[in-house]
């Protein structure tokens, strides 16, 4: 396949351009400056509108994994605004640029997340369940909807829904190791909100999967087994081999991240299922916590 990827050079780009070129697809990423290279980057600048006509033609697939960091600055009006706008900006150009093709790619994958739901308690989730309340869920609805706008006869277009991808080299796991490993490392506040997660090796095994089978709409890229807080964090320490004895207040962590942040990322509970992905057949190499960690962890 032909594909081009925006987000080509993060935590998550990265990896899967990796995994695209062992199985010989032809990658070309979408690039912010100019390019000397054009049979593998393209130059795009989404903040000013800008992608050159009929530079998406021939294309099999366009993977689009752009946007501000959710998690990488306190969520000041600014900060939100640049989450909102490096996904809808960039996903609504993209969307655009698709539908002026006239051999358009014939699958657009787009990022998005299971932000989408909100905080569902206890109850499991699916693809079927509705919007929730919250800042992320209003981004997730713009993302996607910018997304749909390139769905056509020929281009079908899955929102791959994210949860927390584990892996040692980046993500919300990198960060997680360095206390856990000093020991202070703990539940956060009751620990009974749920946890969707999924490896980074399972989690591009599912974008490749989107690639190249049937499936549209939103997609849950999650592991089909959550974990509470408390369950998650006895087996990051158990991988460790560290104690998980202090739970981690609240109020410390409003204060330092900020309440909005931190409510909505870390005190959320969202049981969510893959259930679309199962269904077509998708296999896990990891669906269980443990295995999972241990691996992310000691690769």
């Amino acid at each position: 396949m032909r594909v081009a990827i925006a987000g080509s050079s993060g935590f998550i780009g990265t990896a899967l351009v990796k995994s695209l070129e062992a199985r010989g697809d032809h990658v070309v990423r979408l690039v912010r400056r100019a390019v000397t290279d054009t049979t593998h980057e393209i130059e795009w600048h989404p903040d000013r509108g800008q992608l050159e006509a009929n530079s998406l033609e021939g294309f099999d697939a366009v993977v689009n994994l752009a946007g501000e960091g959710i998690a990488s600055k306190r969520w000041t009006a600014a900060q939100k605004n640049r989450i909102v706008d490096s996904r809808v900006a960039t996903t609504s150009l993209l969307a655009r640029a698709i539908t002026e093709q006239s051999s358009p790619p014939s699958v657009l994958v787009n990022g998005s997340a299971i932000g989408f739901y909100g905080n569902g308690g206890d109850v499991e989730l699916d693809e079927t369940s509705p919007s929730g309340q919250g800042f992320l869920a209003d981004v997730v609805r713009q993302w996607e909807a910018a997304a749909d706008k390139a769905s056509r006869p020929e281009t079908r277009v899955a929102f791959a829904r994210t949860g927390m991808v584990l892996d040692a080299g980046g993500g919300s796991l990198a960060k997680m190791l360095l206390p856990f490993k000093l020991g202070a490392g703990g539940r956060l506040g009751s620990g009974r909100q749920w946890m969707s997660w999924i490896t980074l090796s399972d989690h591009v095994r599912a974008l490749c999967w989107l690639l190249d089978h049937r499936l549209e709409g939103p997609v849950n890229l999650v592991a089909p087994n959550p974990v509470t807080n408390a369950e998650f964090t006895r087996a990051l320490g158990h991988a460790l081999h560290r104690p998980t004895i202090l739970p981690t207040p609240k109020l410390a962590l409003h204060t330092l991240l900020g309440r909005e942040l931190v409510d909505e990322l870390l005190f959320t509970s969202q049981r969510v299922l893959p259930r679309a992905l199962t269904a077509s057949g998708f296999e896990f190499e990891f669906p269980a916590i443990e295995a999972a960690l241990g691996t992310s962890i000691h690769k």
